[in-house]
C-alpha cells in the first residue's frame, strides 16, 4: 500500500470520534474477534485508522509539510495526512464558520473544516520563559489572528494558522526550544507537571528532572508514535497534587516512604470523554531515576495490549478495566521492566488548592503569582504585553497550569502588589472570585468540529453576570464550573462542581443550544478526601445562554442547605440533595 492508497479522509475522521454514550469504563464484552492487540492478536490492522499510521505514522508527515503543502497550499494535501498525521505535529483542521451545531453529526469531515488550522505548542511541564512567550505572542499576531488559548493540557492553542506558514512557525519555536511534536495524535501527548516545580516552599520534589528524561528520550521516537489512542501523562512533586493525576492514562504522584524516601506513586488508566474511568493506584514507589523506565513500560503496555480494533474502546482504560491494578503491576515489572517495585504508600490528602491562583512564598523568599483569565482565553497582545509587564518586574519565567491559569515566578516581596495591578489591567487575576477561578470551557463550537454548544463566549457572559449576582454571598470555597461544547469532555465536565456538556436541548418545546448538566464531581483537592465523577439528573438540562440563571440558583440553593457545622461541600450536598434542589 502505498502512501495516497490510504483510508478516505471521512473513515479516518468518523473512527477518531468516541462513541456518544456515558458510563464508566468496561472492558470489551468476550468475543471471538480479535481486539487487536498486537501481542496477543498480531499487528494486522483492523481499522483505517490502523492501516494508515502502519503506513506512516506521522512523524514524516513534517516534510510533506515543509516541502510539499507549504508551497502547494491546502488544496495539495493528501487527505489522510490532513485528517490523521497532521496531528501527531499539531495540527488539527478548525471548523468552518457558520455552521450550527445540529448539523455536526450530519456532515462529514470535508464539510466541516476550514482551510484553516488550530496549531497546539507543546509546554511540557507548563515551564515557559518570557522570550519563549514572546514568539508565541509574535505567532499568534502575526499568523493566528491573535488568539491564543491556555488549556487544560497545560500548552497553549493557536487558530486561523495556514499550512503556508508552518515552516516559519517551527523555526520560530525551535529558535527558543520550543515545539509541536506529537502535541496531539495517537502519541504520547505533553507531560503534564506542576507548574510551580522547583520553586515551591513545600515542594517534596523537583520533578522537572523526570519530565525532561521522558520527554528528551520519548518524545519523537518512532517506536511509541503509533499507539491504539492518546496516551496522557503527569507528574507531580507538590502536595496539593495539582496535575489531575486521575484522569491521564500514566501519573506520578510524589509521596515520602517511610523508609525509602522521597519518590512516586504510580497511577494508570484514567481517563474521561464519553466513558469516563479514574485511574488507579498499582501500590507501588516509584524512586526519581526510576519513573522514566517505568513511564515507559507503562507506554509500552499500553502500545502493545491496547485495543485497536474499535477507537471508541482504545483507551488504556479499558485495558485496566479488563486486567485490575494487580495484573498491571505484575506485566509491568515482569515483561517491561525486569524487577519488582516496592509497595508504596498513597500521598496524603492536599491542604492546599491546586491551581495556584493568589500569592505565594518561594523556597527562596522570593514570591509566585498565580492568575486567571477568564476560561483561558488570551491574545497575542496579551502574552506580548504579558512577557513585558514580567521582566519590569525582575522575572524571565512562568508557568501554565492544567486548569487554564498562569503563575508568574521569582518577584521580589516589594513588586507583587504592582505586578497584581498589572494583571489586572491584562484581564488576568490574581485575587479572582471563586466562580472565576473555578470555571474553565472547551474551544467549543468556535473552532472546533465535534462541538455542538458554543462555550467560551457562554462562559465568560456566565462568569461576569455570575459575579455580580453571587457578589453578596460568601462562598465556602471555589465552585468549579466546567463548560463543554459536546460529550467528549476536553473540559473535564465529570470532575467538576458544575459540569455542563454541550448538546442541543428542548426547553419549552423547542430545540436549542444547551447542556447537559452534572453535579458533584471532582478530584482529590484541599476539600475532597476522594475523586468522584459528578451525579447527572434525568431530564436537568441548561440553555446555552441560561448559564447562569441555572448556576445562581443552585449554588444559592446550596448556601441555603448546606451542613455549614459539618463544612459540607458543594460536591457533598449536591450527591444527597433532591432533585428538586437541583432543577
Amino acid at each position: 500500500m502505498t502512501l495516497h492508497e490510504t483510508t478516505p479522509a471521512a473513515a479516518a475522521e468518523t473512527a477518531a470520534r468516541p462513541a456518544a454514550r456515558a458510563g464508566a469504563a468496561r472492558p470489551p464484552r468476550p468475543s471471538t474477534r480479535p481486539n487487536g492487540q498486537w501481542k496477543i492478536d498480531g499487528t494486522a490492522p483492523l481499522n483505517g485508522n490502523e492501516e494508515w499510521k502502519q503506513v506512516d505514522n506521522g512523524l514524516s508527515v513534517r516534510d510533506r509539510i515543509e516541502n510539499i503543502y507549504s508551497k502547494g497550499g491546502f488544496a495539495s494535501i493528501d487527505p489522510t495526512d490532513l485528517h490523521g498525521r497532521f496531528r501527531v505535529w499539531g495540527l488539527y483542521t478548525q471548523r468552518k464558520p457558520g455552521i450550527d451545531g445540529g448539523r455536526t453529526a450530519q456532515l462529514e469531515p470535508h464539510e466541516l473544516e476550514d482551510e484553516f488550522f488550530m496549531l497546539r505548542v507543546r509546554i511540557d511541564g507548563g515551564q515557559l520563559t518570557t522570550e519563549q512567550l514572546r514568539v508565541i505572542a509574535g505567532i499568534s499576531s502575526e499568523f493566528g489572528r491573535d488568539t491564543a488559548d491556555l488549556t487544560d493540557r497545560q500548552n497553549i492553542q493557536l487558530h486561523w494558522i495556514q499550512v503556508e506558514a508552518m515552516p516559519e512557525i517551527w523555526r520560530r519555536l525551535e529558535g527558543v526550544g520550543l515545539g509541536t511534536t506529537e502535541a496531539c495524535g495517537d502519541v504520547p501527548r505533553v507531560v503534564l507537571g506542576s507548574p510551580v516545580a522547583g520553586i515551591a516552599a513545600d515542594e517534596l520534589i523537583d520533578p522537572t528532572p523526570q519530565i525532561d528524561e521522558i520527554t528528551s528520550r520519548f518524545i519523537g521516537d518512532d517506536s511509541l508514535a503509533n499507539l491504539p489512542r492518546k496516551f496522557k501523562s503527569a507528574i507531580t512533586g507538590h502536595p496539593s497534587q495539582d496535575v489531575v493525576h486521575e484522569i491521564n492514562d500514566v501519573a506520578f504522584v510524589a509521596i515520602e516512604h517511610p523508609d525509602l524516601g522521597i519518590g512516586y506513586d504510580l497511577w494508570v488508566g484514567g481517563g474521561l470523554s464519553t466513558t469516563p474511568r479514574l485511574g488507579e493506584r498499582l501500590g507501588v514507589f516509584v524512586a526519581p531515576e526510576r519513573v522514566a523506565d517505568a513511564w515507559h513500560g507503562v507506554a509500552q503496555i499500553f502500545r502493545d495490549y491496547g485495543y485497536r480494533r474499535l477507537r471508541n474502546k482504545a483507551r488504556l482504560k479499558f485495558l485496566l478495566a479488563e486486567w485490575g491494578a494487580e495484573k498491571f503491576r505484575q506485566i509491568l515489572q515482569d515483561e517491561y521492566l525486569g524487577y519488582e517495585l516496592p509497595d508504596g504508600p498513597p500521598a496524603p490528602k492536599p491542604k492546599t488548592q491546586g491551581d495556584h491562583v493568589g500569592v505565594h512564598r518561594q523556597k527562596d523568599g522570593r514570591f509566585y503569582v498565580g492568575a486567571t483569565p477568564i476560561v483561558g482565553r488570551v491574545s497575542g497582545p496579551i502574552l506580548s504585553k504579558l512577557a513585558d509587564l514580567i521582566e519590569e518586574h525582575g522575572s524571565t519565567r512562568l508557568r501554565t497550569t492544567p486548569h487554564q491559569k498562569v503563575v508568574i515566578l521569582d518577584i521580589p516581596e516589594d513588586r507583587v502588589e504592582s505586578l497584581i495591578a498589572g494583571l489586572d489591567e491584562l484581564g488576568l487575576s490574581a485575587r479572582p472570585s471563586l466562580i472565576r477561578r473555578g470555571t474553565i470551557a472547551c474551544t467549543g463550537i468556535e473552532f472546533c468540529k465535534l462541538a455542538i454548544v458554543e462555550t467560551k463566549a457562554y462562559a465568560t457572559t456566565a462568569v461576569l453576570d455570575l459575579e455580580e449576582r453571587l457578589a453578596q454571598f460568601e462562598l465556602p470555597h471555589p465552585i468549579s464550573l466546567h463548560v463543554n461544547g459536546c460529550p467528549n469532555s476536553c473540559a473535564r465536565i465529570q470532575t467538576a462542581d458544575i459540569g455542563l456538556k454541550g448538546q442541543l436541548v428542548t426547553i419549552d418545546g423547542e430545540q436549542v443550544p444547551g447542556y447537559q448538566v452534572h453535579l458533584g464531581g471532582g478530584l482529590v483537592n484541599a476539600d475532597r478526601d476522594e475523586p468522584g465523577l459528578g451525579r447527572t439528573v434525568r431530564g436537568l438540562k441548561v440553555a446555552a445562554d441560561g448559564i447562569a440563571d441555572y448556576v445562581d440558583r443552585v449554588v444559592k440553593r446550596f448556601l441555603a442547605e448546606r451542613d455549614a457545622a459539618a463544612d459540607e461541600s458543594f460536591a457533598q450536598w449536591a450527591h444527597r440533595a433532591d432533585e428538586e434542589s437541583l432543577q
